[in-house]
């Protein structure tokens, strides 16, 4: 599987709360797409197209279990690479079935605007824009099941252990 994208970068430490405000928080999912970002780059979710990719630093998605990475799945974004990802954050991505990969170094090794190429099978991007490439941390194989599956809910129901919604 390959993605390739726009690059959209944020910092170090993005809580869940710059992702998903809580005063948003009881909106449908798909309004909450709206203010996404809201508070640190007001406009923002206006600007971003689908597959577009975003890039962080250290800890993304630090603080609460709240479903950011649903917003960010349902805004569009194509799939989120930082040079490390808070666990809690990271899970709920695979739960959700959002693109999420810890490559250490990439922070640095792009621009905002440059183009992205992920591959899920090597776990590797590449800048398209300057051409340098690097290794990301493989997911581990239970994770990558669900992820390719669409999330828990698509797998659990392709078991046969949940219902479908109705």
């Amino acid at each position: 599987m390959k993605i390739t994208g726009k690059v959209w970068k944020f910092g170090d430490n993005i809580n869940t709360d710059l992702i998903l405000p809580m005063k948003i928080y009881f909106l449908t999912p798909q309004e909450q797409t709206r203010y996404v970002f809201e508070a640190n780059r007001p406009g923002w979710a206006d600007e971003v197209e689908a597959g577009d990719i975003i890039i962080g630093g250290r800890n993304f998605g630090m603080g609460s279990s709240r479903p950011a990475a649903r917003s960010l799945k349902n805004l569009g974004i194509g799939c989120l690479l930082a040079d490390s990802i808070n666990g809690l954050f990271y899970r709920n991505c695979v739960n959700w079935g959002f693109p999420a990969l810890e490559i250490p170094g990439v922070d640095a090794a792009f621009d905002e605007g440059d183009t992205a190429e992920i591959s899920f099978d090597d776990f590797g991007v590449r800048n398209v824009t300057t051409g340098a490439h690097l290794d990301g941390i493989a997911m581990p194989d239970q994770l990558l099941k669900i992820f390719k599956a669409g999330g828990i809910y698509p797998l659990l129901e392709a078991q046969g252990l949940i219902a479908p919604p109705a």
